[in-house]
């Protein structure tokens, strides 16, 4: 695909956010690492500690070079990591894909776009800050939080046993979506997984 435009030959930048060890690995706010993982997975690539401050793992998928990434600084802190990958990979923000959580769309919804603001996701605005706003986004829904709930303490949490009778599924599909917009652009992708 040749929208990163500029000639740029280099791999794809797929970053998932989330935050790092154990007590975070099943919780909402951790959705980008688990597309990530999934798509390691699909390539047959394991993630290995970077001098980025994050995990990476190489491949290529659906025929394109990719870097799958990890942050490991906590979710605010998303942008040095992800400008240390594009420093390294010397990679045009329009070659970077963020995975994340996104309240503002309903539990096992997808939305991509490119740009945009940062909508409250602190991943996002620490990016956004290191980076500018013009890169794509895979938004995976999460819905907002019941009643009083503050938000940290709901994208904290584990996903409900009801939401994870779809949890696989839909992060599968988020998986797709990455694909389909790596190999058929933003518009084509959109139109599949914009439901």
């Amino acid at each position: 695909m040749s929208e990163t435009g500029n000639g740029y030959t280099g791999p794809w930048l797929v970053v998932g956010l989330g935050n790092p060890g154990e007590g975070y690995a099943r919780n909402r706010h951790n959705i980008g690492f688990m597309v990530v993982d999934l798509l390691a997975e699909r390539i047959g690539a394991r993630f290995k500690a970077h001098k980025s401050r994050a995990q990476v793992a190489e491949g290529r998928l659906v025929g394109q070079r990719v870097v799958l990434a990890k942050p490991m600084t906590f979710m605010n802190l998303s942008g040095g990591p992800v400008t240390a990958l594009r420093d390294f990979y010397k990679a045009p923000a329009s070659a970077l894909v963020a995975v994340h959580d996104e309240l503002d769309i309903d539990y096992a919804t997808l939305r991509l776009k490119l740009g945009g603001g940062d909508n409250g996701h602190n991943g996002l605005k620490s990016i956004t800050k290191s980076l500018g706003p013009e890169y794509y986004r895979v938004r995976c829904g999460i819905g907002r939080p019941p009643g009083r709930m503050q938000v940290a303490d709901f994208v904290l949490k584990d996903f409900s046993a009801t939401e994870r009778k779809e949890l696989d599924w839909f992060v599968d599909r988020s998986a797709d979506a990455v694909e389909a917009l790596l190999t058929e652009g933003l518009e084509r992708a959109q139109g599949t997984y914009n439901t």
